[in-house]
């Protein structure tokens, strides 16, 4: 979805109420594309942008990664962010995203590529790049097309496919004047044809199950890009690509790329070492090499805020990513690995808080001639509310939680400390500056304690009873060394000094920690805002408690910050939480995939096709044959029949100003339904060298890999385009 992933990746319930009465008429009319202006990003990318002719020809670029790929088949359910970086570089992809995340032909592989004909069939024409060829010198063309539709259709049950959209939608694919020219006719309307063929593999990949499914999981012999791959070593942890001796585009500067694995909390010692010379950090991490610096006398670590022209100390922002993705069509837990239907996968938050001793002798050295590279990710994070059980199943307890956020106090937690704009999401299926992005919050309403609690008085939830005080202060008591009840800030409430408006939320501890998970990144715990706690609601004597989950591991620091903002705010309008921190790995699988939670926070990338891409994520749960309900990426367990139809329309049309009509419709009724509420995007950060050029924070756009290099001495990259706010 965003042009590398999320890294790793990241599955019941029917809807008690519906929302289209709930959603007034204004909020949908507001949605035309009359009067919708386009949007620019929130912030620029940060890349140290320079012409070709300032960049030597040459040298190793060595990158982090988290990991080895499993898989070069990025159609694989196991593909991560390495597998996407890897295909990028070393093959085809008709449409690239630019800087505003929007789909552009790739002039490298195609002249053009168009819809010519509607009725009676879609049919879609590519003609290719004269020039394209493959590394074994075969052109790139209609075989090549048609042996990955059939490997993607669906039909073949032998490929083992993580997804399928667009390509089950077409009917043939056939030469057209020669084999440079490919004619694709759809069976069923397709508006996100632009997102096929992206990556193309060769016909030597998806010709056969058997090389479909093994062949392409630890090399590939044939491909065509800037680069080629010229070893996969697992046991050294690197995949190195080196220039393809028949590219015909502009030549590579870059001799070789290095994709080196290296876990996030040792990144600062091998940039130390001299071991890298890129990689995406997590704030904490930053700042101990910036710190380092300073104990030893040396520069700090320079930056500056995406796009301007100063470079002063930066503060750190951050980037992760991904968690293994379950199942699309489990109704129950599942395992990473398993099949999906959409591309999709959820990020979990994290601010990479190092293992102890990360800052120990390596983090101690100097990092001279490092920056700081930082924009936003094309990822949001958001609050999920788990409308298959317990109070949240009542669509008014959910909008009376969404009514109770502050989105711009919990956007600025995150980004302001970073110099990021902390602008909080508008849209569930976009973010600022794609096509489709329209702030559908109005559909909810900004946050309103009073419109929060009259929800809540509706749902019947009121004062609670002695009875219920009774068993809320026992909740308390039974707590033991599970958890312990924490104030402002997450701070142990046996520390605090005694005041009477501390939250009523518990914190249960995990027996045991993981591995830190992927995501978006928070700066450490500000002041708690003021205001009194409400007293607890009731209903039928028992509490409105909600189990909030969140991730343990060393990572997971702003995963908590946000969390207990967030439990700070529902306690002033009568909703108390328990905090419930488990370890990492059972943080999807055993919780959010599974149902066994109220609230968690954790994130999804952006995509340039939502009416494909984001429908698995909100589409209305369906009764399976077992008498349980399938909920495709729907973690929520919240859908409508409106979304549900809305996507269909916006998937089927031809018309680019209707489908992001209908997109944006959708998006108000998902607002209405209160199932998730979009937070922030998240940062991304970067430390590159300082002669690093055209690399770095690349935001939305997608890498050209052709154009990154050293600068050649003098030279000096231009200023990155200003952030918009």
């Amino acid at each position: 979805m965003s042009h590398d992933g999320v890294g790793r990746s990241a599955v019941l319930r029917s809807v008690t109420f519906l929302t289209a009465g709930a959603l007034a008429v204004t909020a949908l009319a507001a949605c035309s594309s009359d009067e919708k202006k386009a949007s620019t990003p929130a912030a620029g990318q940060d890349i140290a942008p320079a012409g070709r002719n300032l960049v030597s020809d040459g040298g190793t670029l060595r990158w982090a990664v988290d990991d080895v790929p499993g898989t070069l088949n990025a159609f694989q359910a196991d593909a991560d962010a390495a597998t996407s970086r890897i295909a990028g570089a070393v093959l085809p992809s008709m449409f690239r995203l630019d800087v505003n995340g929007r789909p552009q032909v790739n002039s490298a592989y195609l002249e053009s590529a168009k819809v010519v004909s509607t009725e009676p069939k879609q049919v879609v024409v590519y003609r290719l790049n004269q020039q394209a060829v493959w590394s074994d010198g075969r052109e790139i063309g209609a075989d090549d097309f048609a042996a990955q539709w059939r490997a993607l259709s669906g039909k073949d049950h032998k490929y083992w496919t993580a997804r399928n959209a667009g390509y089950d939608r077409i009917q043939k694919i056939e030469r057209g004047a020669n084999n440079l020219e490919v004619k694709v006719t759809f069976a069923k309307p397709y508006a996100d044809w632009r997102s096929l063929f992206s990556p193309l593999y060769p016909k030597d990949v998806m010709g056969t199950p058997g090389s479909f499914n093994d062949a392409a999981r630890g090399g590939l012999k044939v491909t065509s890009g800037p680069f080629g791959i010229q070893s996969v070593d697992r046991d050294h942890g690197t995949v190195t690509l080196t220039r393809n001796p028949r590219w015909w585009g502009r030549p590579a500067k870059l001799s070789e790329i290095d994709l080196v694995a290296v876990p996030r909390d040792q990144r600062a010692a091998a940039l130390a070492d001299g071991k890298l010379d890129m990689a995406e950090v997590d704030p904490e991490e930053a700042d101990r090499i910036t710190l380092a610096a300073r104990d030893k006398g040396g520069t700090p670590l320079q930056g500056s805020s995406p796009g301007s022209k100063s470079s002063g100390s930066a503060s750190p922002g951050s980037k992760s990513s991904g968690s293994a993705s379950p199942g699309s069509k489990s109704s129950g837990s599942a395992s990473p690995g398993s099949k999906s239907s959409g591309s999709a996968s959820p990020g979990v938050e994290s601010d990479g808080s190092a293992s102890p001793g990360a800052a120990g002798p390596h983090n101690q050295q100097t990092l001279n001639g490092f920056v700081l590279r930082r924009s936003l990710e094309p990822a949001y994070t958001q609050l999920a509310l788990n409308g298959g059980r317990g109070p949240l199943s009542d669509e008014r307890v959910r909008r009376a939680v969404a009514r109770s956020l502050d989105r711009a106090q919990l956007a600025g937690l995150v980004l302001k400390p970073l110099g990021l704009p902390a602008v909080p999401v508008g849209s569930h299926l976009a973010l600022a500056g794609q096509d489709a992005y329209a702030d559908g919050s109005g559909a909810i309403g900004n946050q309103d304690t009073k419109e929060a609690q009259k929800l809540l008085a509706e749902a019947g939830w009121v004062n609670g009873s002695a009875k219920a005080k009774a068993a809320g202060s026992e909740g308390d008591k039974n707590s033991g060394d599970a958890g312990r009840t924490r104030g402002a800030g997450g701070t142990d409430r046996r520390g605090d000094s005694g005041e009477d408006d501390k939250p009523r939320h518990l914190v249960r501890e995990p027996a045991q920690q993981g591995g830190p998970p992927p995501g978006a990144y928070a700066p450490k715990g500000t002041a708690a805002p003021g205001g009194a706690a409400a007293g607890v609601l009731a209903k039928n004597g028992k509490p409105l408690q909600l189990k909030f989950v969140l991730p343990s591991g060393p990572g997971s620091r702003s995963l908590q910050t946000v969390g207990d903002r967030i439990a700070r705010m529902l306690d002033k309008i009568g909703i108390r939480t328990e905090i419930t921190k488990v370890p990492d790995d059972a943080f999807f699988k055993d919780h959010v995939a599974s149902g066994d939670y109220d609230l968690a926070l954790y994130s999804w990338p952006a995509t340039a096709f939502p009416a494909t891409d984001a429908r698995p994520i909100y589409a209305k749960p369906v009764p399976a044959a077992d008498g349980s309900l399938t909920v495709e990426q729907n973690y929520t367990r919240v859908g409508t029949d409106q979304v549900d139809q809305l996507f269909d329309q916006a998937i089927a049309t031809l018309d680019e100003g209707e489908e992001r009509d209908l997109v944006r419709k959708a998006d108000s009724h998902i607002w209405a339904a209160a199932g998730s509420i979009p937070l922030y995007q998240r940062p991304q950060l970067t430390v590159t060298r300082a002669d690093l050029a055209n690399a770095g924070a690349f935001g939305f756009q997608t890498p050209v890999y052709e154009d990154m290099g050293f600068l050649k001495k003098g030279g000096k990259p231009s200023a990155s385009p200003s952030p918009s706010h």
